[in-house]
């Protein structure tokens, strides 16, 4: 028995090999190819000549020497407005950046990776003043989807200061049943709770700094048959309608700002600009075959850009939905995570989103893209409503099916059960994210 299966599984092993190689040189294709367009955009670039503070992660084993890199880059600028402040163990990114405005800083500029960029940037959202990266962390995972380069420092610092800007959403986690809880957590890219975060926490700090984020990978692979988690989930949509099922059961709920890390699309529709989240809810069923499957789905709408599981896939489930807030309450306690960052065990989150309230300075967008999107931005200002996608609006009751949170959405529109994203065409919020009810407890400006 044991023999008939090797077969198979040298097989299914050499797919995935051969997949993920396909996806390596299609990433460095495409780095080339960002590389081009942002240096053609730093010629146009001018140098602002105003107050920064960078916020440096001196853990970092080349802080120091991109600290005499920045000092060496302003002085050939002729910015003489500048300061440096370190984070501490008792002084994160937040406070730093807290203080580097009351110092009268005009941009703080975040020198790490996303934990240093999320922190500083849940200081500067809503301050009106705009916030630089400088990514020198392993994932940078942000600063790749903003196109700021990760592998040329100089770039990242032309960027940071010059004038060249665009406003983000934030994203916001609480732990509503932590007493000691005084703001909630901005996360800039992925928020979770689940399987996510107990793969984060038991990565190996020495083998992230050897092999970046593919560590994260190994540490995967030990918690595939951990058991699942159960809650009851409730999301606002864009309307302030609220989807609520009880008992859901699954491995991991994540609500993403951004969906693309390195190789791979985790959430295809996931904009950092359009004031929604992207809640993506993932379960498997089977063993082995189950992730063998999850793993298919990831690959699947990475090549096809879209948030929808391979009609391959049979015993794993994706189910994806955009709103303005999610409220989770989990049976028992588990583990929660922001960009990377561990927040502890939870048994109730509140997810929110914080729209366009941070300025970043970044690259342009691609000409072809903002060109492409100009007409559909001007008809839905027009009319007053924000396109998410041409599925017309659906509505999930409360009695809806505890399997998944999108199952009775699919059942309205009589899709077949292997098409389970669902995508809902919802009119922008008349006011900020912040405000829906249900979140008015948070204070956008932290």
């Amino acid at each position: 028995m044991q023999s008939s299966k090797m077969p198979i599984a040298v097989v299914v092993i050499a797919i995935i090999v051969a997949v993920v190689a396909i996806g390596v040189a299609v990433f460095f294709l495409v780095r080339h190819l960002r590389r081009q367009h942002v240096a053609k955009v730093l010629e146009q670039r001018e140098d602002d000549q105003v107050h920064y503070a960078f916020i440096i992660n001196p853990s970092k084993p080349q802080a120091n020497e991109r600290r005499r890199q920045i000092k060496s880059f302003c002085e050939s600028k002729g910015l003489k407005q500048i300061e440096f402040i370190d984070t501490q163990l008792d002084k994160d990114g937040r406070a730093c950046a807290l203080e580097a405005l009351g110092h009268g800083a005009d941009v703080v500029v975040a020198v790490g990776g996303d934990g240093t960029v999320r922190t500083v940037a849940s200081a500067m959202s809503g301050s009106g003043h705009a916030m630089g990266i400088l990514p020198i962390g392993t994932g940078n995972l942000f600063a790749r989807n903003l196109n700021i380069p990760v592998d040329d420092f100089e770039a990242a610092l032309t960027i940071a200061t010059s004038h060249g800007s665009r406003k983000v959403d934030v994203g916001r986690l609480s732990l509503l049943d932590d007493p000691n809880e005084d703001h909630p957590h901005a996360f800039m890219i992925i928020g979770g709770v689940g399987f996510d975060a107990q793969m984060i926490e038991e990565t190996d700090p020495q083998l992230k700094k050897n092999i970046s984020w593919l560590a994260y990978f190994v540490s995967g692979a030990k918690n595939l048959f951990t058991p699942k988690f159960k809650a009851d989930v409730t999301v606002t949509d864009a309307h302030g309608n609220t989807h609520t099922v009880d008992g859901l059961v699954f491995r991991t709920f994540m609500a993403g700002n951004c969906g693309e890390i390195p190789v791979f699309s985790l959430m295809p529709s996931a904009s950092y600009d359009d004031g929604l989240l992207d809640f993506e809810i993932i379960d498997t069923t089977g063993g082995l075959l189950g992730w063998a499957n999850l793993f298919n789905d990831v690959v699947h709408q990475t090549i096809t850009k879209k948030p929808q599981q391979s009609p391959l896939s049979t015993n794993s489930t994706i189910e994806q939905m955009q709103g303005v807030s999610a409220e989770i309450k989990l049976e028992k306690s588990a583990l929660a995570e922001v960009d990377g960052d561990m927040l502890g065990r939870t048994r109730h989150i509140l997810i929110t989103v914080d729209r366009q309230s941070l300025t970043v300075r970044a690259p342009e967008s691609d000409p072809a893209k903002a060109s492409a999107a100009a007409p559909a931005s001007a008809a839905a200002t027009a009319s007053g409503t924000a396109s998410v996608s041409t599925t017309a609006p659906v509505t999930v009751p409360a009695s809806a099916p505890t399997s998944v949170l999108a199952s009775a959405s699919r059942s309205e529109l009589g899709s077949a059960p292997k098409s389970p994203s669902v995508r809902a065409s919802v009119p922008a919020p008349a006011t900020s994210p912040a405000t829906t009810p249900g979140n008015s407890n948070l204070n956008q400006s932290r």
